[in-house]
């Protein structure tokens, strides 16, 4: 029977699973405390939470929730810092991908993730890692949507402006002629 401290630790585990778009796994080992620091606070402003939390108790959680927590219990070894992605999957594992690379060491090592209820390998989250965030992609399609209005103006405003300059052409002729 688990103690209550690993109970508790399992049920706060769950309720951060409840609400949250993507789980990202990764080696920390040798990461300086300073760093871990940095990079939770570049996570956090990402919109994500980072959390050590025993393996054991991760794939409990991961059951209870109804994860294939053995598809990702291989990567469930040595000293893993969980990434919580809440509101946009890609902008909290950006910034953890930027702190790695900035990083002499580059830690943290990503291991796997989780996107919805599918397991990832290192090289889809890695892919992930370079789409644009949400935000980037309601930009573009903003973008995108607009561009077929702002054409329509421009031809629509075509024969006035033609219409104007041509005035213009006759008033500076007959100027001249006087």
């Amino acid at each position: 029977m688990p103690n209550l401290k690993n109970q508790s630790q399992v049920k706060e585990l769950e309720s951060k699973l409840d609400n949250v778009q993507a789980i990202f796994l990764a080696d920390y080992a040798g990461l300086a405390l300073k760093d871990q620091r940095s990079l939770r606070a570049k996570v956090k402003a990402a919109g994500g939470e980072l959390v050590v939390a025993k393996n054991t108790l991760l794939k409990i959680a991961l059951k209870n929730k109804g994860y294939d927590a053995d598809a990702i219990s291989e990567f469930l070894k040595g000293p893993s810092i969980t990434l919580f992605a809440h509101a946009d999957a890609v902008a909290p594992l950006k910034a953890m991908v930027e702190f790695s690379k900035a990083n002499e060491a580059e830690l943290p090592k990503l291991k796997s993730g989780i996107l919805g209820k599918e397991t990832l390998s290192i090289t889809k989250v890695m892919q992930l890692a370079t789409l644009p965030s949400k935000a980037e992609l309601i930009a573009k399609l903003l973008g995108t949507l607009s561009n077929p209005a702002r054409n329509l103006v421009g031809i629509l405003s075509a024969p006035i402006r033609y219409t104007v300059y041509a005035l213009n052409a006759i008033k500076d002729q007959k100027s001249k002629s006087n």
